[in-house]
């Protein structure tokens, strides 16, 4: 089985030629062959639906015939930022540009591929090929190279700026990159439905010599220059981008708008008005049932990276995921940091257990392969069903909150059918070990009666640390993250411990903890720095609270209010704030005292400076 065409050698190999190619995907990651990359993924199904396609990845961002080497597509340029919004993936919270990317070949965030097939620094030198705005600079690009294709965008940048969004890195409300982006479509969440209708109605207008009708797709968004006609109960009037670019209360009121509407049995079609144009958000896609799941994560990938890149040693973000199986997708969490509730949306599917086995028995015929499968799990590790019934038919609750800061007396806690996987792989011939890292939800591992799994994953599932993620211990800053109170947390470390001891196994628990979340004051973070002082543990890595685009906290921070319930939030927004709240969860190294120190201070907290026991700082 041969890699997908992304090089100039793939279309040759092929027996093709340019211009053979129905569609052409652009993305900012390279090229993996692997489910995990979404490009891959959705190449792979339109392969598999007998669509010639090509992957145009990491293209010279400042070359214009670098996005011409794979010819003009018949139907549309696909184009995408890559795994992570392109901000995110080049600069930390702090705003510094990062230095590596994991997508990158080598991980070396300079190298590209250029306009003459190789694969270096692109053309203008730039120390990061990967564009700000990739998707914008992207769509740019392929407008430049063949005048009159369609541009569909889509992932994980579009879908999360689709509509007026706050953005953090120029602090102000920018409008959707749809406009920006000059595109016809934008795809928003898990895209497989929409692409493969996309798909048919490119190919029957080329086929009629008109152009294509976008509108009345599900996970899509259009625009148009005039409002649409459609039935008044079927839509929710966003107010106006200047409006909301004006008024911050009015943007948290039309945040809470659009996070109502995620859920595909109810959710409404979303108009928003931007300087004479309208933005339509058709209602999310409904997701894809477990057979459908299995099937198409078990077409056939190579699972590695393409062979242009074996001189710069790979790509990174492989390592992680190569020898993994993605088991469900959707989370019911409501993290109002994650972006997940307003893209993979919150409804959970799952794969079936015979097919998890047969991609593990894949796995055990990989090169490099010794035993150890590195995950089962998906957004949630140990989520593989609905929250409750109610989820799974027309007119689901609005609350979203499942488990926080109360569970709700409709959720069901059962991880049988998980550890029936779990055991299913871990007697497949060749597996040793099979370990579980992409997140446990610890609140509601608590909640189910049946303690099986939680003995399991102590014995067999966890490769000598657990990490989980309480993310603070203030119960005023937990409500606002949408986390359980700090007593739920307790309570499993110390069931945790317990277990640990009674199967003789010395492993340890990494708690991560956010810090500057909206919501987090000096007190906050000082009640935090007690925690921890009390507990004995330093964390090696803090992470500052980031605005990233899309989420529930990120409108909190742009203004100052909970988009659920109205209520004001202080937000630390000045760089020093953040720098003290930081300083705090780390107040034992030698060079954060002096912060520590002003921020007692500043806080009351004289009483925590000195040489006494409960001193954070001499």
């Amino acid at each position: 089985m041969p890699f997908l065409i992304a090089h100039p050698r793939d279309l040759a190999s092929s027996g093709l030629k340019l211009g053979d190619l129905d569609v052409v995907f652009v993305t900012g990651d390279a090229y993996v062959d692997h489910p995990s990359f979404a490009p891959a993924l959705l190449c792979r199904l339109l392969e598999a639906q007998g669509w010639r396609v090509g992957i145009l990845a990491r293209p010279d961002p400042d070359d214009v015939e670098a996005f011409r080497i794979l010819g003009r597509p018949r139907l549309a340029f696909l184009v995408a930022a890559g795994a992570l919004d392109s901000m995110v993936s080049s600069y930390t919270a702090n705003n510094k540009p990062r230095r590596e990317d994991d997508y990158a070949p080598g991980g070396r965030a300079e190298l590209c591929l250029r306009a003459d097939g190789t694969v270096g620094p692109g053309k203008l030198g730039r120390a990061n090929a990967r564009p700000d705005r990739a998707v914008i600079a992207y769509a740019t690009k392929c407008r430049e190279a063949y005048k009159g294709l369609p541009i569909v965008i889509g992932g994980i940048e579009a879908s999360l700026r689709r509509l007026a969004h706050y953005d953090y890195w120029s602090d102000k409300l920018r409008r959707s990159i749809l406009l920006d982006a000059k595109a016809d479509l934008l795809v928003y969440g898990m895209g497989e439905t929409a692409l493969l209708e996309i798909m048919r109605r490119l190919d029957s207008a080329a086929k009629e010599g008109r152009g294509a009708s976008f509108a009345g797709m599900r996970g899509t968004a259009w625009r148009s220059s005039s409002r649409p006609d459609y039935p008044a109960d079927r839509v929710a009037e966003l107010p106006s981008f200047a409006a909301v670019s004006g008024d911050r209360a009015l943007y948290a009121r039309s945040f809470a708008i659009q996070y109502s509407n995620a859920d595909p049995h109810s959710a409404k079609v979303l108009i928003e008005e931007s300087e004479g144009r309208f933005v339509v958000q058709e209602a999310p896609a409904f997701p894809l049932g477990g057979t459908d799941l299995d099937r198409i994560y078990e077409l056939p990938f190579m699972r590695r990276a393409h062979p242009m890149y074996d001189g710069s040693d790979g790509v990174p973000a492989l390592a992680e995921v190569q020898f993994s199986l993605v088991s469900s997708r959707g989370c019911f969490g409501a993290c109002s940091f994650c972006a997940l509730s307003l893209h993979q949306g919150r409804t959970v599917t799952a794969r079936s257990r015979e097919s998890l086995v047969r991609e593990a028995t894949v796995l055990t015929r990989l090169i490099g392969f010794k035993g150890y499968i590195h995950d089962v799990g998906g957004p949630t590790a140990n989520f593989r069903a609905s929250a409750c019934s109610k989820m799974e038919k027309a007119g689901a609750c609005q609350d979203r909150r499942c488990l926080a800061p109360e569970p709700c007396p409709s959720l069901r806690s059962d991880h049988r059918d998980y550890v029936q996987v779990l055991r299913a792989i871990r007697a497949v011939p060749g597996v040793k070990k099979v370990f579980i890292r992409s997140g446990v939800r610890f609140d509601y591992l608590m909640m189910d009666r049946d303690e099986t799994f939680f003995r399991e994953l102590v014995k067999h599932h966890v490769s000598g640390q657990l990490k989980v993620a309480p993310e603070h211990v203030s119960d005023k800053v937990l409500a606002l993250m949408g986390k359980p109170r700090r007593a739920v947390y307790e309570d499993f470390a110390k069931r945790y411990a317990e277990l640990n001891r009674e199967l003789e196994m010395n492993q340890f628990l990494v708690p991560y903890f956010i810090s500057a979340h909206p919501g987090s004051g000096l007190p906050e973070a000082i009640e935090l720095a007690e925690y921890l002082r009390d507990s004995g543990f330093v964390p090696d890595q803090v992470q500052d609270f980031y605005p990233t685009p899309g989420t529930l906290s990120t409108a909190m921070y742009w203004t100052g209010i909970d988009p659920l319930t109205g209520e004001e939030v202080h937000v630390a927004r000045g760089a020093h704030e953040r720098a003290m709240q930081r300083a705090l969860l780390q107040y034992s190294k030698p060079e954060n005292r002096e912060l520590v120190r002003e921020a007692l201070l500043a806080a009351g907290r004289k009483d925590l400076i000195g040489r006494g026991p409960r001193c954070l700082v001499p």
